[in-house]
């Protein structure tokens, strides 16, 4: 049986884009790239609370990130970790919701206004 030429072009074709496919894709998993990223050399200012601060907010944030954030006060701070828990789904325990807020607001937040 002979194949007409139209079919045998439709064939080729089919086959070059296959491959061609294949290629693109096999490049891809292979060009995937790994990346290290620098050490971290940012650190938590010491304080009572900061190995909970470590233990809660190291997960997503650098040291860096919290201690870059303007000076705000407490509400701000409350409202921030409530947001993680509620919002983010941070696995804060809510026990040591409190302890973050006071070491935040406490470490880097502004200084509160006396009466």
């Amino acid at each position: 049986m002979k194949i007409p030429p139209a079919v045998r072009c439709a064939s080729a074709l089919l086959t070059i884009v296959v491959l061609a496919l294949a290629h693109v894709a096999a490049s891809h998993a292979v060009a995937a790239e790994r990346f290290e990223l620098p050490p971290e050399t940012a650190t938590f200012k010491p304080g009572p609370g900061v190995e909970a601060v470590k233990a809660q907010c190291l997960v997503c944030h650098s040291a860096e990130y919290v201690s870059t954030q303007p000076r705000l006060p407490r509400a701000f701070w409350k409202a921030n970790v409530q947001k993680m828990k509620e919002k983010f789904g941070a696995p804060i325990p809510a026990d040591q919701v409190d302890t973050l807020v006071e070491y935040l607001a406490t470490t880097y937040g502004a200084p509160e206004k006396k009466p």
